[in-house]
């Protein structure tokens, strides 16, 4: 699986519609509005490599009020639970 993080700049005036429509395109798994440079996060998760681009340039790129796109192309993943589960091997928990 590729994962890519889209930092995605919408016109002021549409970013919750931007965010509705970019969350309904195949291959975007989650969209997050947040605070700094980037207006909205798009995760994309797709099972090839030539997908992230159909996705980004095909799709994301011509939602309306889409200024502009950053992406960028995770190559390994780490989570409090994967850590939890790599460290816990072997160890009983006191219960």
């Amino acid at each position: 699986m590729i994962t890519a993080i889209v930092m995605i700049d919408a016109s002021t005036d549409s970013i919750a519609e931007v965010a509705q429509a970019v969350a309904e395109l195949d291959g975007v798994s989650e969209v997050y509005s947040v605070a700094g440079d980037a207006d909205l996060i798009a995760i994309v998760r797709v099972r090839e490599f030539e997908q992230v681009a159909e996705v980004i340039a095909g799709r994301i790129n011509k939602v309306p009020g889409v200024v502009d796109t950053d992406t960028h192309i995770a190559f390994r993943a780490f989570s409090r639970h994967d850590l939890e589960a790599a460290f816990s091997i072997g160890v009983d928990s006191a219960d």
